[in-house]
């Protein structure tokens, strides 16, 4: 293992790295999951907004997500460095809920948003030190494992959402949700050591030579995908428009995060055993039977399963995309191709998100579940010549 990484490769400090990210990743997910399941609600009804604005939110915050963890993973590989980007990017997440709380119009959200977002900048430092400190026979296990902590905080954090939101309100609720994300960044800040550079260690970035053809279809069909994805918001309020009750909104929430939650792991090691496209391929066919389920259904009873589908595929989904990235990418640039990635897919959610409030603006709520299935159709068929690639340069066993 080279300078790259922030951990020795001893394979009991490899399991110490992993289990704290998890766990800054637990807490970090749970304040933001006290914010997510009201999110919509707020924007739209205690703010003001309508669907075209809070698509705007949504695929703006995505959008800086994506140049983030671009800016962020190209400048780690530049210095060789991790563990800054990662404690500094929890932080922006924690102080960014406290502007949410004092917010009164929807349009004051914005620079929030963006500082919320900003926070991802930990996302590939953090992806591309596991990936370092991990085996081709366990990087699909370790990414499950992180999708699983995210996940799990994210029931803990709906679950304090539903007790609190009628006790504290919107805005001390969005206030308390700061706390776990100022927790994680000082749980990393201590707990995570990282080897002294030696001299400037500035290496050159990532270039387009460095990337291949199959690799460059990967990217380009999860784009394609990404233009369809949009944000769950679109779920929450279809399904307030459907007949839910406020009260009971979060709860479908809960539904989506507990799936997600328990199946992220299986996932991630189905992808050890089986291979990456199979789950994505998976993780795919779900996401359609989503789009479906909107159309076709008009049972309440099934649009609970609709929110259990959407956990299915995020579950599938998740782990086995970055793991696909770490593999298919020149290792010595992991973070940059993380970030990169990231980038590229952030920067379609805004038009995603966007076009889909637009849609459902002008021709109803199915509009976008229409539109979505289509390009989910068409990025399942570019996965079928996309080629697995077993890199072996890590060495670490977990």
């Amino acid at each position: 293992m080279d300078s790259r990484t922030v951990q020795t490769d001893q394979p009991l400090e490899s399991k110490r790295t992993v289990r704290t990210f998890a766990l800054a990743s637990f807490l970090n997910d749970m304040g933001s999951d006290i914010i997510y399941p009201i999110w919509p609600l707020f924007v739209t009804q205690v703010l003001k907004a309508n669907m075209a604005a809070l698509g705007f939110l949504d695929g703006l915050g995505e959008a800086i997500v994506s140049i983030s963890q671009a800016l962020a993973g190209y400048w780690s590989d530049r210095v060789r460095k991790r563990k800054v980007f990662i404690w500094m990017g929890y932080l922006c997440g924690g102080f960014s809920r406290l502007g949410y709380a004092a917010s009164s119009a929807w349009q004051h959200l914005i620079p929030f948003r963006i500082l919320d977002r900003a926070g991802k900048i930990r996302s590939a430092p953090r992806d591309a030190t596991i990936a370092d400190i991990s085996t081709d026979a366990n990087r699909g296990r370790n990414f499950g494992l992180m999708r699983a902590m995210d996940n799990g905080g994210a029931v803990v954090g709906i679950l304090i959402c539903i007790a609190f939101v009628n006790v504290l309100g919107y805005r001390l609720l969005f206030a308390l949700a700061a706390v776990p994300g100022l927790a994680a960044s000082l749980l990393v800040l201590m707990k995570i050591k990282e080897k002294r550079a030696e001299g400037l260690q500035i290496y050159k970035g990532l270039a387009l030579k460095d990337v291949d053809g199959n690799f460059a279809l990967y990217i380009v069909l999860n784009a394609v995908f990404a233009l369809g994805a949009f944000t769950y918001s679109f779920l929450i309020i279809y399904a307030r428009k459907f007949g839910f009750k406020v009260a009971f909104v979060p709860v479908l929430y809960l539904i989506y995060s507990i799936t997600a939650s328990l199946l992220s792991l299986p996932f991630g090691k189905l992808a050890d055993r089986i291979g990456r496209k199979p789950v994505l391929f998976l993780a795919y066919a779900f996401w359609a039977t989503v789009c479906l389920g909107v159309i076709l259904i008009r049972s309440y009873a099934l649009i609970v399963l609709v929110f259990v589908a959407y956990g299915v595929h995020k579950a599938a989904l998740d782990p086995v995309q970055r793991t696909l990235v770490c593999e298919l990418s020149p290792p010595a640039f992991r973070a940059s191709c993380l970030g990169g990635f990231q980038m590229i897919i952030g920067l379609c959610a805004l038009p995603a998100s966007l076009i889909a409030g637009l849609l459902w603006e002008g021709f109803g709520p199915f509009a976008p579940f229409y539109f979505s299935l289509g390009l989910t159709v068409i990025a399942g068929s570019l996965l079928l010549f996309v080629r697995e690639k077993i890199d072996s340069s890590a060495n670490c066993k977990i």
